[in-house]
């Protein structure tokens, strides 16, 4: 009888002890590895795949690709590879990841879910984690992707640690998958016990690189063990736990020490534990409120704290929550200005200056910290200005506000008046000061690393620049409309004059510290602006913002996109990069350079001015980055080139033989 009730006494303590390891989130942490099959369909570029799943390098997919992928510069159609990524524990709820996707033209969450992502994620999970409307998605921004995964388990088997996230196809089944795996149709099922095998995601062990099937890693549960190792000595008692059929045996014996003693211990210990289950149930469950409360943030917003201390910040620029909040009418639509893929932008008055507040999900931390610490170390006066910051509930930089929306809106956009040459020329040379400040006279050098017409902001009174000092601007009240139909009036000051155009979208993903001249980082950018040794290695120096400084060069000459497409079809699509090579490639250029001019300026143009600005734009795109001018020699080109207009002066650009040395730089 003894050794019954010991046995229970043991097994009731072993259901104690499981409760406590139960009560927590139903992830604590990941695994550094994952897979994801990527159904690769016709037109598909690793590249692209790569940009995706924001891969750093190329060459890490085809490691784990090696049958399939026989270099970077093919990949078959209608086959599977496996993408390698980390599997995250997301705010303790689930294991994923979530990939960050630059938005492309006519891109819908449907599109970007099965046809972006082959089928690894659903447009629910997408409107999950981002704040757009699904039907008002912009055609340039970021979305948040989010794939699910698997680190593995230990209860079905400890001889797999790699899982592949397999979203089935059509016509695919258990038997299917089973058998081009090579695994038992029944491992496969215990690994997914609530998928039916004809749609949806399925995980599956995978191989490493080697070609091995990797065993799961110890994840011992190290108070679970402890204590089961300590209440099994007292109680005489051994345990053995059945693989095949995941049983935990227990014998006890009568030997060891006294009833009386045993059951003073254990009723000790057992409220002990009682105690201890009370308090992390209420710790636990205390901090699930819903999403938008800030405990569910808690401890991200603290260490974002400590982040922020780290960074040089005047205390003067941190905001409340409550004064950001008040001054949009809490966030109101009518104060919407603009969208991002990880947050919305407001417009709003604050301690007596016009701000643009940038709202961004915790998520969005690394951009944060990495805009923070830029922007307050960083002063130009052709650099988006920061006014300030708030860390309560979401993240918050506030900016000063530029009123007159971006480059991109008014070459592509409808609706507004076409810009004119001598315009177009300023907010060249104005952005051109911006990027060379950032790469020759910041320690470290910054490269932005995502510079595209959308990322350069306009003030209201570009026109007429030279003759606008200081107070003159207040004899020229302007108005701005923003999302909401909202007016303000403009008294935008400027110190010098030529500051028409703001560079603008500092963020982790776009900007990296050198300490060389160029590094390998993951791939990240704008479709149409990246160079091809980008694209291809992911290798990153100054000369990648002088490459998409040259695209914007070509913008403002044609007012087209980065990317033409014909007819509006992807497989039709070409570069603009492609489109003018073509065209100064020939002999003879003119007729052609004049089809490729903005229709809108009409005969407003002098064309040799057009045709070296194009001249600068080629140079700058060079395909091999060593014979791309430097940022320094773009602003002196642009410099010259604005004086010759100025002088009427159309020899003088290729007269200075200094300076198509210093742009050519070869």
């Amino acid at each position: 009888m003894l050794d019954l009730n010991l046995g229970f006494l043991f097994a009731a303590f072993l259901l104690l002890l499981s409760s406590i390891a139960s009560i927590q989130s139903t992830c604590n942490r990941g695994c550094d590895l994952a897979l994801a099959s990527y159904y690769v369909e016709s037109g598909d570029e690793l590249t692209s795949i790569s940009q995706y799943t924001n891969t750093e390098d190329i060459n890490d997919i085809i490691r784990y690709n090696p049958d399939t992928i026989p270099n970077e510069f093919s990949i078959p159609s209608f086959i599977r590879i496996n993408i390698p990524f980390s599997c995250d524990c997301i705010h303790g709820e689930f294991l994923g990841h979530v990939f960050s996707y630059d938005i492309r033209a006519e891109d819908t969450y449907t599109v970007i879910a099965e046809r972006r992502y082959a089928n690894l994620t659903t447009v629910e999970w997408i409107r999950r984690f981002n704040s757009y409307d699904p039907n008002l998605i912009p055609d340039t921004g970021r979305v948040n992707v989010t794939v699910n995964c698997s680190c593995g388990d230990g209860l079905v088997s400890k001889g797999y640690g790699l899982f592949v996230t397999y979203p089935l196809r059509p016509g695919e089944s258990l038997d299917t998958v089973s058998s081009a795996a090579n695994l038992s149709s029944d491992l496969i099922r215990r690994y997914n016990p609530d998928a039916n095998f004809s749609s949806g995601l399925v995980y599956i062990p995978g191989r490493d690189e080697n070609g091995k099937y990797p065993p799961l890693r110890k994840r011992y549960n190290l108070f679970l063990k402890t204590w089961l190792f300590f209440f099994a000595d007292i109680y005489n008692c051994y345990y053995h736990f059945n693989k095949p059929s995941s049983i935990l045996v227990i014998f006890c014996s009568s030997g060891g020490l006294s009833g009386g003693a045993i059951g003073g211990i254990t009723v000790a210990v057992v409220a002990g534990v009682l105690l201890l289950i009370g308090g992390l149930y209420y710790g636990f469950y205390s901090k699930k409120e819903p999403e938008d409360s800030s405990a569910l943030i808690k401890n991200p917003q603290a260490q974002l704290m400590q982040d922020v201390q780290g960074v040089t910040v005047d205390k003067s620029m941190e905001f409340s929550y409550e004064e950001l909040s008040k001054a949009t009418d809490d966030f109101s639509l009518a104060n919407k200005i603009g969208q991002g893929g990880f947050g919305a932008v407001y417009y709003a008055e604050l301690r007596g200056k016009k701000a643009a507040i940038k709202k961004m999900d915790m998520e969005a931390s690394r951009e944060f910290l990495a805009e923070l610490k830029v922007l307050t170390h960083v002063h130009h006066l052709n650099l988006v200005r920061l006014l300030g910051y708030c860390v309560e509930g979401s993240l918050f930089l506030v900016y000063g506000y530029i009123n007159n929306g971006n480059l991109s809106q008014h070459l592509h956009g409808s609706g507004m008046e076409p810009l004119p040459w001598s315009a177009r020329l300023q907010i060249a040379l104005d952005s051109a000061r911006a990027l060379e400040y950032i790469h020759e006279h910041t320690v470290p050098v910054y490269i932005h690393r995502d510079i595209k017409s959308a990322n350069i902001l306009i003030d209201k009174n570009f026109r007429g620049m030279d003759e606008m000092h200081g107070d003159a601007l207040d004899k020229f009240p302007s108005k701005a409309k923003f999302m909401g139909g909202h007016e303000i009036n403009s008294d935008q000051r400027f110190r010098s004059t030529s500051h028409a155009s703001h560079v603008a979208d500092f963020g982790l993903t776009k900007l990296i510290e050198l300490g060389g001249s160029s590094v390998r980082t993951r791939l990240v950018g704008t479709f149409g602006y990246m160079p091809p040794e980008y694209a291809r290695n992911g290798t990153v120096s100054p000369k990648v913002d002088v490459y998409a400084f040259g695209v914007v060069l070509y913008e403002l000459i044609s007012a087209k996109e980065a990317v033409v497409k014909d007819n509006g079809s992807d497989a039709e699509a070409k570069g603009l990069v492609a489109l003018f090579d073509e065209v100064l490639s020939q002999p003879d250029q003119e007729d052609d350079m004049v089809k490729m001019i903005d229709p809108r300026l009409g005969d407003s143009y002098p064309l040799d001015s057009v045709r070296k600005m194009a001249q600068l734009a080629k140079a700058c795109t060079h395909d091999n980055p060593q014979l791309r001018p430097s940022m320094r020699s773009v602003v002196v080109a642009l410099m010259t080139l604005s004086s010759s207009m100025e002088d009427q002066d159309a020899g003088s650009f290729y007269e200075n033989q200094t300076l198509v040395t210093l742009v050519s730089e070869r």
